[in-house]
């Protein structure tokens, strides 16, 4: 089975070339950069130009007109996507105007923004996804994160500020809330000769852009992933939400972790967005509905690898 899979992928990357694709992004997506000029956003927009990323300019109010890493800085997005016709953002902006930003992107018509910030205000991440709601669904912006690693297509394209180096071009799609253990599946699929196609890094707040839901529904049309590996945190209901979708539609294995098992109830750990607050809120208690509904289940963040290995050969 594993052999018919990987030899079914081998032809379409042959014969249809370009028509290949990986989820929300690849080697020829027009990139920008929002807070470009920044400390941060420097060294993070260096390593993604490095990686092989379509870096095209970058956004500082109040300092356009100027080059920066070899690229154009802009006044505002719409400037920068007139000239450059840039459809995906990395956002370095701070907490108090990290909605404006995200609105300003999705109004020049962005196709994709990934948001790093960590801190924003609930209530600000709300107010983004009424702004979002006003634009035909085709028209929509995708957000990713806040609070998060980014996107990577080994190979191809990174969004983000995950360390490149660790990811190999493979089958293997991972949609995570933990931005580390993301890493730590990454390398693991790597040792087992996997690779990755896409890694996701959704964030850890309570209100965040993209849900496991909305990538695991583009993973089970991507003809480069033959498994997913789903990594949740305790609180809030997104991975039983994406399970019961999984359970109903999805066609490829999907390896399921949640992360938080020691958790006491009522108590922050890491993200914002990972504490218990009622039942079906815990770790335990979210690995047991995966289960339930026919999703295998890692028994620790060291079987991610193994777990996804496994599935495929089955």
């Amino acid at each position: 089975m594993l052999v018919t899979r990987r030899l079914r992928l081998l032809l379409l990357i042959k014969f249809k070339g370009e028509e290949v694709m990986s989820i929300l992004i690849d080697e020829t997506t027009p990139i920008i950069v929002q807070g470009y000029t920044g400390d941060k956003a420097t060294f993070h927009a260096d390593e993604m130009i490095k990686y092989g990323s379509n870096v095209v300019g970058g956004v500082t109010p109040g300092k356009g007109g100027i080059t920066h890493l070899g690229r154009p800085v802009f006044n505002t997005v719409k400037e920068a996507v007139s000239n450059t016709g840039a459809n995906a953002s990395l956002a370095f902006v701070p907490p108090s105007y990290a909605a404006d930003a995200l609105m300003e992107a999705a109004d020049a018509g962005l196709r994709l923004v990934c948001i790093i910030t960590d801190g924003i205000p609930s209530q600000d991440m709300m107010r983004v996804k009424r702004f979002l709601m006003r634009f035909p669904r085709e028209k929509r912006t995708t957000v990713v994160g806040p609070n998060c690693a980014g996107i990577i297509s080994p190979g191809k394209s990174m969004l983000g500020i995950m360390p490149g180096h660790i990811y190999q071009k493979g089958v293997v799609g991972i949609v995570s809330r933990s931005g580390t253990l993301g890493y730590e599946a990454a390398d693991q699929v790597k040792n087992l000769g996997l690779g990755v196609s896409t890694s996701v890094g959704i964030g850890g707040d309570p209100i965040n852009g993209s849900s496991f839901l909305d990538h695991m529904q583009r993973f089970n049309e991507d003809d480069e992933t033959e498994a997913v590996i789903m990594i949740g945190e305790i609180g809030g209901p997104q991975e039983a939400e994406a399970a019961a979708w999984i359970n109903e539609n999805m066609t490829k294995p999907v390896v399921g972790y949640v992360a938080g098992l020691t958790a006491p109830k009522g108590r922050r750990m890491g993200h914002a967005g990972a504490i218990i607050s009622k039942a079906g809120d815990s770790a335990s208690e979210k690995s047991e509905i995966m289960k339930t509904l026919g999703i295998s289940v890692a028994p620790s963040a060291n079987d991610l690898g193994i777990t996804v290995k496994t599935a495929l050969a089955s």
